[in-house]
């Protein structure tokens, strides 16, 4: 046998470089903008990419009240929670989300887009939604991500 070692590197999450990006999300479609954002956060653009530790970057999305839904998907797309009680289940169609709180459309999205374990918590705190333009993280100097 050589002494050569072939072995697949497995990122270590001590030796993680994180980057901070910033996404606009004006006019941009809030399924297919979500799932790169997704992508991002759990660290699937990188080589270094390990499915058990936490390899991704900080996303931070911007306009998050301009983004926008194809289709009838405004009137008929639900947003549905449950505070446990009886009659205590609440809906809102997808147009009063976006008028009432456009963050949480975001935030939901990319939410279900993630692993459901701790390590999926642990990638969604790396996400900053605003609704307007500004955010304040200008310190990280977060470099434009296109979609």
């Amino acid at each position: 046998m050589d002494t050569l070692s072939y072995k697949t590197q497995s990122a270590k999450k001590e030796e993680v470089e994180r980057k901070w990006f910033v996404i606009d999300a004006e006019g941009e479609v809030v399924g297919r903008m979500c799932s790169k954002i997704a992508s991002v956060l759990r660290g699937k653009h990188k080589a270094s990419y390990t499915p058990h530790v936490d390899t991704g970057d900080y996303v931070i999305v911007i306009n998050a009240d301009k983004i926008r839904f194809t289709g009838n998907k405004l009137d008929d797309k639900v947003y549905q929670r449950y505070s446990g009680y009886p009659g205590g289940q609440k809906s809102r169609t997808a147009r009063e989300m976006l008028a009432k709180k456009p963050i949480g459309v975001v935030e939901l999205a990319v939410r279900g887009m993630l692993p459901k374990n701790r390590l999926g918590r642990a990638m969604y705190k790396k996400l900053f939604v605003y609704e307007g333009a500004e955010h304040p993280h200008e310190a990280q100097k977060p470099e434009k991500l296109e979609l």
